[in-house]
């Protein structure tokens, strides 16, 4: 329908628009200085002697129109994008603004006649710090309000003198959209019309101290590119399809279950491939190993890819190199569908100091404490997190419960723990300040992990948490109710130090270090564990797992062998990174992945690195097969030393069991020489044993010295011949 100009008397409408009343002039340089706290107070339509006056804020604009009815009434220029005029109404009508730019006019809706987008009861949950669904808060929520379709615009900024959105819809200029304060919360909101998925924007913020600055949003669930910095307005349309693994992810507790991990860097795991393009690939071949889970490295937004994740600026939004939100969603179902957990690293110890991200978000420390001693992370170069201030706790639960929830994920690795933990953590003296008691232990940061362990475990049943926690602290995987921080399991940092260091001797020489093989067992039930060989050993001049090894390269890949079959069998889950699992030569190198060609038949080293990937698939079967390696992990009851003190030959020897009592035999020879007819205590109801598991099989390029008939023992006592630099499984007939 045409518009006619109710301004004009042939229109036969309202008269003319009068003269609107001028602002007060504080007012009128707050809101032009993006400074104002409720700019809907002098925008939009609003009820004067006389009539309505209308108001509209529209920088760069030729001239501005009310629409009534279809019939449009020009409003006055005030100067510096400000349009105003009176008209004889007696109550707020339904309208529309008609502005005019140089390529034309848009009819578009006011968002100053919109009443605030957010309740109440989310106004008091954040507040309050205990909005367990943050995300669907703050941040850029497309939706319909009072019949208008558009986005909602919320961050919480409780320094800021004024927030406005600037965007690509605004050529990154703020001016016209200034945000209103909602009160006490802190929160800033704006409902803007007409803009939906896949708008670009950014808050300007005007800080107390009238500096003005564009900050990414800090729950943005889409973000750009890098280096291009802007949030993305996103919509997810995924629709799952894993319920049956939902439905019975948790049916067997990850403590008594088989727990295998395999994990993976995704930007270089295949370099260049998407989230869809892995979907095709990474679940096969984690399920041709047979590893139960894969651990991400960090897939929350981080700008530098040289940090493997692990410097986050955008924790609510999956990191974009590799695709959207929704192809992250379809990369997990794909592994659902194959039967394989998914658990993410999660980084909440630090955030970097972008200037357009969380650092000094309004103008003023805010997700980071105000105390400098207490603030930057001395190894990192970051910023910490306040773990004291509950809106900062409440950002940090909430996004363990979004991963979980939105992206279906199994389990959370919180990276960091320790720095979290210890107020000294990398300080000197003077360099921070004891807690409340005189000790040296975080407070806040305790109470934020039992608080996030305890809301993931309730709201979200099948899912697991798992610290790195690199000390001593009691408690980690102890329920909070109990005082623990309540961790499903815990990196065994300890057993990975000793173990690493054990085999990276000649084996003249380990016979002086054999208690680093056995001292894990002296503290392996005083928590749930996990036995890492992560990323963080193969990098930065630590070598691969097979080159820590000494000797030439048969030594060297025998004893790779040897260990991984001696971790699989030691108390405890397994985790292991990848390349690690074919004996890759070289460091992981993030720019360019494992060095998959050599298992290129063409290269010719099948035996010396698929042997090795044929051991490691070989190992997860058989491990989920014989419930002696995992069902009693966290139970003393569940194994027993044959031999532990037999330095002199290099020899570790264990039984396994399960809840009913089957056993398993594991024996390692970490020497170079075959020990014939060694003698081994075993138990005396077991007529025979037979070897299920050789890591010197010719198969895995090993010697094959070893034997497939069953042994029986003599008086109780297991003749065996153990090959050189080997972990030999033996099971009853």
């Amino acid at each position: 329908m045409a518009l006619r100009d109710i301004s004009s008397p042939e229109a036969g409408g309202p008269v003319p628009c009068r003269a609107a009343p001028a602002l007060d002039p504080g007012d009128r340089a707050r809101l032009l200085a993006g400074a104002h706290h409720d700019p809907h107070a002098l925008l939009g339509a609003h009820p004067v002697p006389g009539g309505i006056v209308f108001r509209a804020l529209r920088p760069f604009a030729r001239s501005v129109s009310v629409v009534v009815d279809g019939r449009r009434s020009r409003l006055a220029s005030e100067g510096e994008g400000l349009f105003s005029g009176v008209l004889p109404l007696a109550a707020i009508p339904s309208y529309t603004l008609l502005v005019a730019y140089e390529d034309g006019e848009h009819e578009v809706h006011d968002p100053y006649r919109f009443l605030p987008a957010l309740g109440d009861t989310d106004l008091h949950l954040i507040r309050e710090g205990r909005h367990e669904q943050l995300w669907k808060a703050l941040g850029a929520e497309p939706m319909t309000h009072q019949g208008v379709t558009g986005t909602r615009f919320t961050v919480w900024a409780p320094n800021a003198q004024g927030v406005r959105v600037a965007g690509d819809f605004t050529c990154w200029d703020g001016t016209a959209f200034p945000m209103r304060s909602l009160g006490a919360a802190g929160v800033w909101e704006l409902f803007l019309p007409g803009i939906g998925e896949g708008a670009r924007y950014k808050f300007e913020i005007t800080s107390r101290h009238g500096d003005r600055f564009l900050k990414a949003d800090p729950m943005a669930r889409r973000a750009e590119v890098p280096p291009d910095t802007a949030s993305i307005v996103s919509v997810s349309r995924y629709e799952w399809d894993d319920a049956e693994w939902m439905a019975h992810r948790g049916d067997v507790p990850v403590h008594v279950a088989p727990f295998s991990v395999y994990e993976v860097h995704l930007p270089s795991w295949r370099p260049g491939l998407t989230y869809r393009q892995l979907a095709e690939q990474l679940p096969e071949y984690v399920k041709d190993l047979g590893f139960t889970h894969v651990e991400l490295m960090p897939v929350a937004h981080h700008p530098f890819s040289g940090s493997w994740g692990y410097q986050v600026t955008g924790f609510y939004a999956p990191m974009a190199r590799l695709g959207s939100p929704d192809d992250f969603k379809y990369l997990v179902d794909a592994l659902h569908r194959a039967g394989i957990g998914v658990i993410m690293d999660w980084v909440p110890a630090h955030f970097p100091k972008d200037d357009w991200a969380l650092g000094r978000f309004d103008g003023e420390p805010l997700y980071e404490p105000g105390d400098w001693r207490r603030a930057e992370h001395p190894d990192w170069g970051t910023y910490e997190f306040d773990y004291g201030r509950v809106e900062v706790r409440n950002f940090l639960v909430a996004n363990a419960v979004y991963w979980c929830e939105e992206f279906h994920i199994d389990g959370l690795r919180v990276d960091a723990v320790a720095s979290m933990l210890y107020l000294d953590y990398s300080r000197d003296s003077g360099q921070w300040t004891p807690n409340v008691f005189g000790g040296r232990e975080d407070l806040d940061a305790m109470q934020f992990l039992q608080e996030m362990n305890a809301t993931v475990y309730r709201r979200v049943p099948g899912v697991m948490t798992i610290a790195e926690e690199s000390t001593a602290w009691d408690g980690v995987t102890r329920p909070t109710e109990s005082g623990g921080l309540g961790f499903g399991l815990k990196w065994n940092m300890g057993w990975m130090h000793d173990s690493l260091g054990y085999v990276e001797h000649e084996p003249v020489h380990r016979k002086y270090h054999h208690h680093e093989m056995t001292f894990s067992m002296v503290y392996a039930y005083s928590e749930n564990y996990v036995l890492p060989i992560s990323h963080d050993e193969v990098v930065h001049g630590k070598r691969s797992l097979v080159s820590k090894m000494p000797g030439d390269w048969w030594q060297q890949r025998a004893t790779h062998r040897a260990y991984l079959g001696f971790m699989w069998a030691h108390p405890g889950k397994q985790l292991l990174f990848m390349g690690q699992e074919f004996a890759q030569g070289a460091e992981w190198s993030e720019p360019d992945g494992p060095d998959w060609w050599l298992l290129d038949p063409a290269y010719g080293a099948e035996a010396d690195h698929r042997g090795v990937q044929d051991l490691v698939r070989d190992l997860n079967n058989l491990y989920r097969r014989t419930p002696a390696l995992w069902q009693r992990d966290t139970t003393p009851d569940g194994f027993r030393w044959v031999i532990g003190d037999a330095a002199d030959d290099n020899v570790f020897a264990f039984l396994r069991y399960d809840a009913q009592g089957a056993p398993l035999l594991a024996v390692s020879n970490f020497s170079p020489v075959v020990r014939h007819d060694y003698r081994l205590g075993v138990p005396g109801d077991v007529p025979a044993w037979r070897e299920v598991l050789n890591t010197d099989a010719g198969r895995y390029g090993g010697s094959g010295v070893g034997g497939s008939d069953p042994v029986k023992p003599e008086d109780g006592v297991l003749p065996l011949t153990l090959p050189p630099l080997a972990t030999v499984w033996l099971t009853p007939v």
